[in-house]
């Protein structure tokens, strides 16, 4: 571009010089036809855009950068008007305000831009220099237009002021504090509103010093020494210095140093936040260990293929060996075979879910064996993290409990066995009447998925349900016709002398209660206490259904079978009034979808 305005100024100046040439001698017309060649010639010397106009603005001349520019030929562009040029695209307001205002009152304009859509070369951006020139001589008047397409050079510098706005922008806002200083001398030029904050300087305080004059010692305060350092390198970072603020106060910041040829970048991160939480990290990890160490329970840590790697005192005394001796050793070595294979499967969960707990057997170097709670959690893809604890008194104690559990339930079964009996050897009828019905009860509250000790307690009680009866005499129970309503008030009573009899019994379940309740109704039209809804255990409940279906379903002294239809449409018919809704669908699917029947019946 200055190579073109020096080219535009020569021109200019020889134009002049051929102005004062002497005419002597020559005509006005050949004087006017030598001033256009020589235009000519210089015109299309230069590399930019030139026209050589006529006073009424008639182009007389064009060099070849402006036929190649604007995409138009000689033939359409010599001898016309400048505003009829390219069909008429060159017909710009701009253009004729400078032209035809501006020019012939100064006798010239410099660099005016113009913008404007060509049809044939799209938006293009015009730098327009003018000179109006007049030779007294022939009497002729000329105006040298000059065109620069500037187009690219202003995208660019668009491109750059936006880049530079941008850099100001992140500059100005950054988090981080940034300086410049001067390579030669180190005295600050730039500061930024993170930095002021951080060391609680103002600008002013801070441009013209140099680092150390802000609290800033790097390389303890040797400028020089940073500077070579910086040199050889092309960026320095420097961690966790400590720098001092204008309170007095210190903070640790994370410093970096990069050459900007004249200029140094100085980047100031403030990572005091950073050292103290390491600082308590170390003391979190040292009150840890300490804990780890003096631990009741053992504490160990293992590596992906189950071996040891560090272990506490306790789990020494705990596991029976030496801290050198376990960590020669994996998992396998130690645990007891009747473990080995729940040990296995335990690391192996620990090691895809991330956590596992077990009791697991291990054996002790002279042939002991100590039951473990063993606690772990995945730390990494290759350790975990255990803490274990010996239970053995526990597991010993509890073993002993469930042989107790054991003798006493033997015990139980034997004392429901011996009333069973006692109840067959006065009434046969009632007892397989209790045994389908304990059957039934079973079955309904399997499928309700009732925990097994519960099935259990249900199947026992169904079994005695009836053992009041012992108190009726054998006459009524055994009528062969319609009982009198005192005789069946007396057998009402037996829900209550089973209630009697059982209540001082030591069970798990609550045998007595249940006994009590297997004739109450969830409407409250039931006996002997009209409870109703949740009054009722859910273990009566059961007990109620499959009473009323085993007594319909089976002979009566007193009447033929009504059969096991009659006896499922009397609990659907009575569903959620009399019986429990859930147990009357799920005695309902047994016979229906199921195929349950009565043993016997």
């Amino acid at each position: 571009m200055k190579d073109d305005n020096k080219t535009k100024r020569q021109f200019v100046q020889e134009l002049t010089e051929l102005r004062l040439q002497k005419t002597e001698g020559i005509s006005a017309k050949q004087a006017t036809e030598e001033a256009l060649r020589y235009a000519e010639s210089i015109v299309e010397t230069v590399r930019g855009s030139l026209l050589v106009l006529d006073a009424n603005l008639e182009i007389i001349s064009a060099n070849r950068n402006f036929y190649k520019t604007f995409q138009v030929t000689p033939g359409e562009t010599i001898g016309s008007f400048i505003y009829d040029l390219g069909n008429k695209q060159w017909d710009i307001p701009r253009l004729r305000e400078l032209l035809e205002k501006i020019l012939p009152e100064k006798e010239m304009f410099d660099d005016f831009e113009v913008a404007h859509n060509f049809r044939d070369i799209g938006q293009k951006i015009m730098l327009l220099n003018a000179r109006q020139i007049y030779r007294k001589d022939i009497g002729t008047q000329m105006i040298l237009l000059a065109i620069e397409d500037i187009t690219e050079h202003k995208r660019l510098e668009n491109l750059l002021k936006e880049a530079e706005g941008r850099y100001r922008g992140v500059f100005e806002t950054a988090s981080d504090g940034i300086l410049f200083f001067e390579q030669r001398e180190g005295k600050i030029t730039n500061a930024n509103l993170a930095i002021e904050k951080m060391l609680g300087y103002t600008e002013k305080e801070i441009i013209g010093n140099k680092l150390q004059d802000i609290g800033i010692l790097l390389d303890a305060g040797d400028f020089q020494a940073t500077l070579q350092k910086l040199v050889n390198s092309g960026i320095n970072n420097y961690d966790a210095v400590k720098v001092k603020t204008k309170s007095g106060q210190h903070i640790y910041a994370d410093i970096y140093l990069a050459n900007r040829a004249r200029l140094i970048q100085c980047n100031i991160r403030d990572v005091s936040a950073r050292q103290q939480a390491k600082a308590t990290l170390m003391e979190s990890e040292a009150k840890f260990r300490s804990y780890i160490e003096n631990s009741p329970d053992g504490v160990f840590i293992v590596d992906g293929t189950g071996r040891y790697h560090e272990v506490n005192k306790s789990a020494c005394l705990i596991i029976g060996y030496s801290k050198e001796e376990i960590e020669r050793l994996s998992i396998r070595d130690l645990l007891a075979e009747e473990s080995l294979e729940a040990g296995l499967a335990h690391f192996k969960k620990l090691m895809e879910t991330g956590a596992a707990i077990s009791d697991l057997w291990h054996k002790g170097k002279d042939g002991s064996k100590s039951c473990l709670t063993v606690n772990a959690v995945k730390l990494s893809e290759t350790r975990a993290l255990g803490f274990c604890k010996d239970i053995t008194g526990q597991k010993q104690a509890e073993e002993s409990l469930k042989q107790t559990l054991k003798s006493l339930r033997k015990a139980l079964d034997t004392t429901i066995q011996v009333i069973i009996s006692t109840v067959e050897a006065r009434d046969p009828y009632t007892a397989s009447h209790q045994l389908r019905v304990a059957d039934l009860a079973r079955a309904i509250a399997t499928e309700m998925e009732f925990p097994p000790d519960r099935i259990e307690g249900i199947r026992i009680v169904a079994s005695i349900h009836d053992l009041g009866k012992l108190s009726v005499p054998a006459e009524i129970l055994s009528k062969p016709t319609k009982l009198t309503e005192t005789e069946f008030s007396l057998i009402k009573e037996h829900s209550r002398t089973g209630y009697d009899i059982l209540k001082n019994v030591e069970s798990p379940w609550p045998l007595a209660e249940i006994v009590y309740q297997h004739h109450e109704r969830m409407d409250g039209s039931g006996y002997p206490r009209n409870l109703k809804g949740d009054e009722i255990l859910m273990e009566a409940r059961i007990l109620a259904v499959c009473d009323v279906v085993e007594s319909m379903a089976s002979h009566r002294p007193y009447r033929a079978a009504l059969g096991i239809d009659a006896a499922l449409k009397e609990i659907e018919d009575n569903r959620g009034g009399l019986y429990d809704a859930d147990v009357v669908d799920v005695c309902l699917t047994l016979f229906r979808e199921k195929g349950y029947q009565f043993t016997g019946a």
